[in-house]
């Protein structure tokens, strides 16, 4: 989906214009709840387990930075495109702007999914060898 909306912009913004408009928000906000909610759960049953404690701690304010990130900058600019009007021309400086964020999108997702591998190797730390 990224690389439809940000090839061509404003021309290839027409995903988010109206009746048919693409509007992921909700999606978005749910599934990253439902993920920092089960993460700090899974904190809690992990809390005396003092080597994945302290491992999970730091991902889980790394993730926080990447979410914080998110938030300031992804999905501001995201909303921005999504409330351009379309037009059947190409704007350079909209197009750069564009690639800047799929770019960056490409990094912060490589970064969630190492902070979730991360984690997943942490869960995998033994019981036994917190002593």
């Amino acid at each position: 989906m990224v690389p439809a909306w940000t090839v061509a912009p404003p021309s290839s913004l027409i995903v988010f214009q109206k009746p048919y408009a693409l509007d992921f928000k909700v999606f978005w906000i749910v599934m990253h709840s439902l993920h920092e909610i089960i993460f700090i759960v899974a904190l809690c049953y992990n809390w005396k387990i003092k080597k994945r404690r302290n491992l999970m701690v730091a991902v889980f304010l790394a993730h926080l930075s990447v979410r914080i990130w998110t938030l300031i900058y992804f999905a501001p600019t995201l909303m921005e495109f999504q409330r351009l009007p379309y037009s059947d021309t190409v704007d350079l400086i909209l197009k750069e702007k564009a690639m800047q964020w799929r770019n960056l999108n490409i990094v912060r997702v490589v970064l969630f999914f190492m902070l979730n591998f991360l984690l997943i190797c942490v869960l995998k730390i033994k019981e036994k060898d917190d002593e």
